[in-house]
């Protein structure tokens, strides 16, 4: 005896449907945001001088650095720093989304994964602020954490099982792209 099937309104996505949704979309931001990270680093020399530079107040400091960096500072860097600060809204955006699915392990790697984000916001800060290497490299290091969580993310939303009772031969399982009771194998 199989699991009944999952009825999802007409226009809606299953509950795995929009966390493999979330997660993907916030995984192609990261790439997206690696991408503009890789071509700061190689085009863009940051001037020594500039508003937030060797701050002796670190929040105050790169709170004037962005502000500078976002409306007068190099395009690619701007365009780096300001599409970072909108992956962090989304980090958040997807923890709601993932709390709300109820699954523990999908919320603990989104939190995980919006920690790693602002993590690297900030080392991007401190970055502009001080000019340190290590700084940029602890950035990349969250970064990939950050991606590493938000696959996870897909990962388990595809291995999610449909709500509803087992069958015989076991769980029930959640067809990820049919929204649906997964075929027997």
């Amino acid at each position: 005896m199989s699991a009944p099937a999952v009825t999802v309104p007409p226009g809606r996505a299953s509950p795995a449907g929009r966390l493999i949704a979330v997660n993907a979309t916030v995984c192609l931001l990261l790439l997206i945001q690696y991408l503009l990270g890789m071509v700061a680093n190689l085009f863009v020399a940051l001037p020594a001088r500039h508003p937030g530079a060797g701050a002796s107040d670190y929040f105050t400091g790169s709170a004037s650095g962005l502000a500078w960096l976002i409306s007068d500072g190099p395009a690619w860097a701007a365009a780096h720093a300001a599409f970072g600060m909108a992956l962090a809204l989304a980090a958040l955006a997807t923890i709601a989304v993932t709390w709300r699915q109820g699954s523990r392990t999908a919320t603990g790697t989104s939190v995980l994964g919006a920690l790693a984000i602002v993590g690297a916001g900030f080392n991007g800060a401190s970055f502009l602020d001080y000019g340190h290497d290590f700084s940029s490299m602890i950035m990349a290091g969250l970064w990939g954490l950050a991606l590493a969580c938000y696959l996870a993310g897909v990962l388990l939303a595809v291995r999610r099982p449909s709500p509803g009772p087992a069958s015989a031969d076991g769980p029930a399982r959640l067809d990820a792209v049919n929204h649906g009771p997964a075929p027997a194998v």
